[in-house]
């Protein structure tokens, strides 16, 4: 049986303080498979990237990983050393950060450096790494590949410095990529150009992908499955058709109802109200229960488990009580109650797992 690209279990990552400490990731649950590429997404603060730099080994001290397990391609990861993690990095995991100019080195052309990742993570020879780099230019479309090889970080345009580091992210052949907001500093039509070839090399490649965005349109076009995260949890998981068109929890149904749709009737726009919490003061029980509009005395005590929804997606319910999407979405079946209307995507999520529908 294949090894999932990665498996993360019960990870909780810790800053202690002189204040006390500060839980930065919770519990977060999660598998990408090889050649999918799962979203992750949430407000400013929700996790996401440090869930990346956990998985990279690479979360700033005094951070460190206080439970739970990383397992890439099989290996566990969360207990080696920094030099043992540093001989993961690139040939098993590789990363794309979100500000392609930073992520190159400016002293050393591009060749240089691919060719250095190259030879670090294989056996070729110099020639050998040489004509690896110009095959790696041509797959992510650098136009001039053996000439451009020659030229330095600040001679290419921004989306094409991003295809640079994509490449040197395949560079090692690695069998996860943790890509943290790979398009933000792209203009929009770059955006598409860079999401498509990374959806492409890496499903050719068979390399499974951690999308860190906050833009639900890149998830839409890109992802497979999508994870929502909110006060370093995961809130609900699932495949892409599931969670954008059947949100399930409150947090979700939020952000998509803030996305205005092209074509449908103007209105206002759903808001969230409030603000992601501090570090220092998550609230007690369900994390969104002061934001929540469906909140009940049971969300001030108790967080909710993450359990498994039909269509293959899981959540966190905020409440177990029934509640409206912003846009109701017809039922594939009809309701337990034999009433033969609508019902509402949340039900399944959070009552039937109870049995209690009422």
């Amino acid at each position: 049986m294949t090894a999932a690209a990665l498996q993360v279990t019960g990870l909780t990552v810790e800053f202690p303080t002189r204040r006390g400490t500060l839980t930065a990731l919770s519990d977060v649950t999660l598998d990408i498979q090889p050649g999918e590429i799962l979203g992750v997404v949430g407000e400013s603060g929700a996790g996401k990237s440090m869930t990346g730099m956990a998985v990279l080994g690479l979360l700033e001290p005094p951070g460190r990983v206080t439970s739970g397990e990383i397992r890439i391609d099989g290996q566990r990861t969360d207990r080696l050393s920094e030099a043992e993690m540093a001989k993961v990095r690139g040939r098993i995991v590789g990363a794309i950060f979100q500000d392609p100019l930073t992520s190159l080195n400016p002293l050393f052309s591009v060749g240089r450096q691919l060719e250095e990742t190259i030879r670090l993570h294989s056996d070729l020879d110099r020639k050998g790494a040489r004509a690896r780099a110009v095959a790696l230019m041509k797959q992510v479309g650098i136009p001039g590949a053996e000439e451009r090889l020659d030229h330095y970080p600040h001679q290419f345009s921004g989306g094409m410095r991003q295809r640079v580091v994509i490449a040197l992210a395949l560079a090692g052949e690695p069998r996860l990529v943790i890509a943290d907001e790979p398009t933000t500093a792209l203009d929009v039509s770059i955006q598409a150009q860079i999401t498509a070839l990374l959806r492409r090399l890496c499903k050719e490649k068979g390399a499974g992908v951690m999308l860190v965005t906050h833009d639900m349109g890149v998830i839409a076009e890109t992802a497979d499955r999508v994870a929502v995260m909110y006060a370093g949890r995961v809130v609900e998981i699932g495949t892409v058709a599931e969670v954008l068109t059947r949100p399930r929890h409150p947090y979700t149904r939020g952000l998509m109802g803030s996305i205005p749709a092209l074509g449908a009737r103007v209105k206002r726009l759903q808001q969230i109200d409030g603000a992601m919490p501090r570090l220092n003061a998550i609230p007690q029980g369900c994390a969104f229960n002061p934001r929540c509009p469906d909140a009940g005395p049971r969300c001030r005590r108790e967080r909710p488990p993450l359990i498994q929804a039909e269509g293959a997606a899981q959540v966190q319910p905020a409440e177990m009580r029934r509640f409206e999407p912003a846009n109701p979405i017809p039922a594939e079946s009809p309701p337990r109650d034999g009433s033969g209307g609508e019902t509402r995507p949340g039900l399944a999520a959070c009552w039937l797992m109870t049995g209690d529908v009422a």
